[in-house]
Parts: C-alpha cells; structure tokens; sequence
C-alpha cells in the first residue's frame, strides 16, 4: 500500500471492513502548459489543515506530554529535544529524506536520489488531486514525530548530541527507507514481495510506531537505566494537557492520511476518536481493577494507546471495529507496561516501545484479524521491518556514540540536564 492514497475508504456507508478503492497519487509532474490542473481545492484545503495538526502533535503535544512526565530538572531538555529534532527532520526531508520515501527509484528499496532538495518539484507539480510540495510537508510532519517519539525512552540521562546526530541518521537511514517499502510504492507495496495485496498501514502501525518503538527499547537497553527510576511525573497536568493535543491532532495523522476531503477522512477521523476513548477508560478500569485507582496519567495514556493501535487500521475498519482495537489496547499496552519495567527491568522511561511499539503492532495484526488485508503481508512486514530497524538502530548507536558521548556523567543527571547542559532552569529546585 501507498501512503499516497491506495486502499481507502469507499463512498457510502462504510462497513466494518471496507473494500479497498485504490486511488493512485504518485507524483505527477506532467507539463500543464495548456491551463490543466486537475487539483482539488478541497482536497487541498484538508491536507493544508491536517499538516499543521500533526506539526502540532510533535509541537507542543509530545513535547508537554513527555515534559510532565519527568524529573522539573528535565523538564526543559525534553523540550529542546523534541524542539531541536523538529527542526533539524524538516531540513534533512527537504535534503534527502523525502527522496529517498517518495523518489522514482526502481529497485523497491529506496525512491534514489532524483527528488533530492525537492527537484524538479514546482507549484504546478501534482501527487494525485494535491500539490505536491503539500504532499512533502504533509509528509514531513511524520518525519518530524516518529524521531521524537523515541525520546521519550531515553529523557533525564542523554547526551544533546547524541540526540540529534543519532535522530537525523535514523530518520535518514532507517524511516525513510521504510516509508518506501510500504507508502512509497516500494517492495512491501502491492504487487511486492508479499503478492497482489501487499502490508497494510494506512497511517503507520509499521512505519512510525513499531519503528520509534523498537528503535526506543533498543537505546533503553544500550543506555541503561537512570539512577533514579522511582520519582513521579512533576507535573501530571502537562501531561492531560499533552495528551488532549496529541489526541486532537491524531485527526490530521489518521484523517489526513486519507488525501482526500471524503467520506473515507471522516471514518477515519472517526474511528480514531472511538478507539482512544475506548482504550482511555479500559486503561482507567484495569487500573482500577488492579490497584485500586484509577490515575490520571493512566488515563491518559490509556489516549495514546488506543490512537498508536488504530493507526494502521483506521483505514479500513468500521466504528464496531474501533471500539473492539480499543477496549483491547487500553489493557494490552497496560500490561506490556509492567513487562517491560517491572519483569524485563528495562528503563524505557516513558514506556515508548510498551506504548506506541506494542500499540502499533496489535494494530497491524487486527487489520489481518479483521479480515482486511492479508495475514502474510501483515507477519512478514513486521518481522522484516523489526528485523530492519533493529539492525540500523544497533549500528547507529554504536557509530554515533565514537562521535558524541551517549550518556551524561552522573554529576550532570543527578543536577538534571535543564541547568547542565541548557543553562536554563524551568523551576526554582529549592521549593
């Protein structure tokens, strides 16, 4: 399946797993000398305003949803982190990044390098019914949050250069490449390597979320844990707050993976809004049910866990369905949670991989599960791009730490990075 616009949603009343309408958007750059300009202003306006919602899931949604969640001596770093990472994934797409996902290459591994500082891409330049510099920033914006999702497995202990060196090699090296495979008419597309009906991933259970969350525990490991694992978010409002954002802003994630302003954007928007609200309160009850109260920060992060699992199927799937991705991922990422810290003693900080990895992967197999795409593809995209990004993650750590220290000294993680390395503070720490 394309990212740029294959197995959507079909007009009329959607059943609980639609069929698939395939719709090509490949870029099109034919010459439009002679006035035509088959663009849809509607469709454009969407996309237009999905962009800047996803922008706003990194920034400030993510970046106030992690806040919180650490240390008011990180607090700022966390910020810087997804600050920085936002701005340096919007240069190296424009450089490279976007060619590789979405270039003319032949070979099913990567788009080369013919689209590279957007050449040859005009205002006149089409993908299907949208601009195609729309289309880059559209797909910029996942570029930008899929690097930033992986800071939350490593906050309060990071070196900031490390950060951002590791973040621009990973998205470079390991997301856009992967981003072909599946969106980018690569081998994992239809017709590909897993036959006429190819992986299924309309938003990117695969290609974000089993990414960033097995690049995550990957690090988690490599880092080791903090000092101090045992001290409560500081400020479980920032996190409601983030989460309400990152939750509003799912809408452009899911509904504008659609690329168009139909029916099919609506039910995906829908079907998102369910299974998040679903999984918030099934998350909310198994806490209850277990420890005899029902947290807020759990709450909430019952949110993200049923938006990271609707992702790749909010394409394809029915409100009824929704609700059943729900009401499982509030429960299932709840208990990946307690694997990974309390069982394979893991410091994932703010639970990445349990979250998003896990989320998204659940996702991808309800999609087979559900009957809407096909069990092979669903498998093996998973294990192969798990075995891929496991692969480039591991290297990447290693070269990248010869460069830039991995880890801060202890004096600075005991003092927090917000004064240490960013000589800033967000909070008087003698209060």
């Amino acid at each position: 399946m394309k990212k740029s616009g294959k197995n959507r949603h079909v007009s009329g009343r959607p059943p609980l797993f639609p069929a698939t309408e395939i719709r090509s958007t490949a870029p099109d750059t034919r010459n439009r000398s002679k006035g035509e300009r088959p663009m849809n202003g509607a469709d454009t306006a969407w996309i237009i305003v999905a962009t800047a919602l996803v922008l706003f899931m990194t920034l400030p949604g993510l970046a106030l949803f992690y806040g919180g969640l650490v240390r008011a001596r990180n607090v700022l770093s966390v910020f810087m982190h997804c600050f920085a990472i936002a701005c340096l994934m919007s240069i190296l797409w424009l450089v490279a990044g976007y060619s590789i996902a979405f270039g003319g290459g032949t070979s099913g591994f990567w788009g080369g390098l013919d689209k590279v500082m957007l050449i040859g891409v005009t205002a006149d330049s089409l993908s299907g019914t949208l601009p195609e510099i729309l289309f880059f920033a559209f797909q910029m914006t996942f570029a930008i949050i899929t690097p930033a999702l992986i800071v939350g497995a490593y906050v309060e202990r990071v070196g900031f250069g490390f950060v951002l060196t590791f973040s621009g090699l990973w998205m470079l090296l390991c997301y856009a490449p992967v981003v072909h495979w599946i969106w980018g008419g690569g081998m994992m597309s239809d017709g590909g390597i897993f036959g006429e009906t190819g992986v299924r991933d309309f938003a990117g259970g695969i290609v974000v979320h089993e990414t960033a969350g097995l690049a995550a525990l990957i690090i988690a490991v490599m880092l080791g844990p903090r000092r101090n694992r045992t001290t409560p978010p500081h400020n479980p409002g920032f996190v409601m707050i983030g989460a309400a954002m990152l939750w509003v802003g799912w809408f452009g994630f899911n509904g504008g993976s659609q690329l168009a302003a139909d029916g099919g954007a609506a039910m995906a928007l829908t079907v998102t809004h369910i299974s998040a609200a679903t999984a918030s309160l099934s998350w909310a009850l198994w806490e209850r049910i277990k420890y005899g109260k029902a947290s807020l920060v759990g709450l909430v992060t019952g949110t993200i866990a049923g938006l990271a699992s609707i992702t790749p199927a909010s394409g394809f799937v029915g409100p009824a369905a929704a609700l059943l991705i729900g009401a499982v991922a509030g429960i299932l990422c709840q208990e990946a949670v307690n694997l990974v810290r309390n069982w394979l003693r893991i410091d994932d900080t703010l639970d990445v991989f349990a979250v998003h990895g896990v989320g998204g992967i659940f996702g991808t197999l309800m999609i087979a599960v559900l009957g809407a795409g096909s069990w092979v593809a669903q498998l093996g995209g998973l294990v192969f791009v798990g075995l891929f990004t496991t692969g480039v993650t591991i290297v990447l750590v290693k070269v990248v730490a010869l460069v830039t220290p991995l880890r801060v000294d202890a004096e600075t993680e005991t003092n927090g990075l917000d004064l240490s390395v960013h000589g800033e503070r967000a909070y008087d720490m003698s209060s």
